[in-house]
């Protein structure tokens, strides 16, 4: 499964993070499991331990997302190709048009909204939060999970990890659309948003822009 390349939105650029990627380490039926990493930490906003529970919010700090949907239009290798590689290749293009045409070319809905979404977000602090969406920032309510994730950061030097294990049962069926993201609040600076690709104006994890990974059936394990 692929790594994928975090930047910065250049609206607020980091103070010493320097590098941030982040994956789908496995999936089986059981767990899945994510895993960012994050280089040039020592200025990291870090929130201690508070134990496991659901917690709104913890975006206002340092926190690790996903974002995901299932995706069944896999009609266009061509057109998931180019929603994969492109924003990473060229940050010059438009993420969300190149997202928008695979839709186009897929099959998929029309428009500017890519219909509906879960997001959960994490935090080194093992506290953690679910969220179902209609579509585009609309229709939102808590998700029901039927355990909690076990969130495990990990820090050496000037990294940190954050590895979380996410019950399989509380994500949609495959195959997924889906985006891996981090607010990274450093100390004098205030949080910088990462993600794979971003929308002009300003940080919007929500965008599809932020959404451009796929995850097809057969690559679970």
């Amino acid at each position: 499964m692929e790594t994928l390349l975090l930047t910065p939105h250049p609206a607020k650029p980091p103070r010493r993070v320097h590098a941030v990627t982040a994956r789908v380490l496995s999936i089986d039926a059981n767990w899945c499991v994510l895993r960012w990493k994050v280089e040039g930490a020592n200025d990291l906003v870090v929130p201690g331990f508070a134990g496991q529970g659901r917690q709104d919010g913890l975006w206002q700090t340092t926190c690790f997302e996903l974002f995901v949907a299932h995706w069944p239009h896999h009609g266009s290798a061509h057109g998931q190709r180019r929603a994969n590689s492109a924003p990473n290749a060229d940050p010059g293009l438009s993420a969300t048009r190149l997202f928008m045409e695979a839709l186009d070319e897929q099959g998929g809905p029309a428009g500017p909204e890519p219909g509906a979404y879960s997001e959960f977000n994490f935090s080194p602090s093992e506290r953690w939060a679910a969220y179902d969406f209609a579509a585009y920032r609309t229709g939102m309510a808590e998700r029901a999970m039927p355990r909690a994730p076990v969130i495990t950061p990990r820090r050496g030097g000037d990294v940190l990890f954050c590895d979380v294990a996410v019950p399989r049962s509380a994500l949609p069926p495959l195959p997924w659309r889906y985006g891996l993201t981090s607010v990274l609040d450093e100390h004098g600076v205030g949080p910088s948003y990462w993600a794979m690709a971003h929308p002009p104006e300003t940080p919007d994890f929500h965008d599809p822009a932020c959404h451009g990974a796929r995850l097809a059936a057969a690559q679970a394990t």
